[in-house]
């Protein structure tokens, strides 16, 4: 069993909760049955860890929040996340914990002209890892409207999509980052995009809800997670 932190620095949508809870309840779901025990860390409110030791890895949870929005608790967040380059400590950053970790070590993100990536998408692999399956393309559902601009000077390009040149990073052999949600089952980001018509637009947010019918790769990155964990 490893022990892995997870850092909440957002909320599903109220709307959505019906449909598999808050982030806690999600990651639960998806990496308890492969022997990772997850304890959450309500950043938002203001509970940071007091060590990178406490765990044996980290994660960082996604957001409705841009990282380059000014919250007191955000910026105490982003010094962890360089505290665990610094130690070499294992951690796995989705989508906002992808922006924020590039932005952390010195990357600028912002918003994409290609506007809002949503609905199910395709990921290239760009380099292999031991502990993932494959190098097949990746396909999981994407709600995001920042992007990481370049690659920050200590990473690598791990992953990349058509709409998304920065999709995923390797820092070091401890650290690696993915902009898409493998916590999103496809009832969920369909859920998502059904409440936030308004925002997406619902002629984009209705072709998005189509491109959910094809299966998407949760487990996939499940066991990408969990072997990470263990290997490290």
């Amino acid at each position: 069993m490893k022990h892995i932190g997870l850092l909440l620095v957002g909320h599903i949508d109220a709307g959505s909760l019906h449909v598999g809870g808050d982030y806690p309840e999600l990651y639960s779901e998806l990496l308890a049955p492969l022997d990772i025990e997850l304890t959450t860390y309500r950043c938002d409110e203001g509970q940071l860890p007091q060590s990178v030791r406490e765990q044996d890895g980290w994660m960082c949870s996604p957001s409705r929040l841009s990282v380059y929005e000014d919250h007191a608790w955000l910026r105490d967040v982003e010094q962890f996340l360089r505290d665990l380059i610094s130690t070499e400590t294992p951690y796995v950053g989705i989508c906002f914990g992808h922006q924020l970790m590039a932005q952390a070590l010195g990357a600028e993100v912002k918003k994409a002209d290609y506007g809002w990536g949503i609905g199910a998408k395709y990921y290239e692999i760009i380099e292999a890892q031991p502990w993932m399956d494959s190098t097949d393309n990746v396909v999981l559902a994407a709600s995001h409207q920042d992007q990481v601009q370049q690659l920050p000077s200590d990473a690598r390009l791990m992953a990349r999509a058509d709409y998304c040149p920065i999709g995923g990073m390797l820092i070091g052999d401890r650290a690696w980052t993915l902009q898409v949600h493998p916590e999103f089952s496809p009832a969920l980001a369909d859920s998502l995009l059904a409440t936030r018509l308004q925002l997406f637009g619902e002629e984009k947010a209705n072709a998005a809800r189509l491109t959910l019918s094809e299966p998407l790769h949760q487990q996939r990155l499940a066991g990408w997670i969990s072997r990470f964990f263990h290997q490290v």
